[in-house]
């Protein structure tokens, strides 16, 4: 197998929009109700599926 060199921009760049995307649904969670719990549903949420599906992918890959 052959290294291909990646930028750290490119290596770090999806952790840390998921990273934001819980920063701002903890922080939507404690602003208020309503469309701020919507808010705070879709940014804890996805972070959430994305770390199930990638559980679930290595468990798929490793069994």
């Amino acid at each position: 197998m052959s290294h291909r060199s990646q930028s750290t921009r490119t290596i770090f760049a999806w952790p840390l929009v998921i990273g934001l995307l819980g920063a701002a649904g903890l922080f939507a969670a404690l602003l208020g109700d309503d469309a701020w719990d919507v808010l705070s549903w879709v940014g804890l949420g996805i972070p959430a599926l994305l770390s199930l599906r990638g559980l679930l992918k290595r468990r798929a890959k490793v069994t």
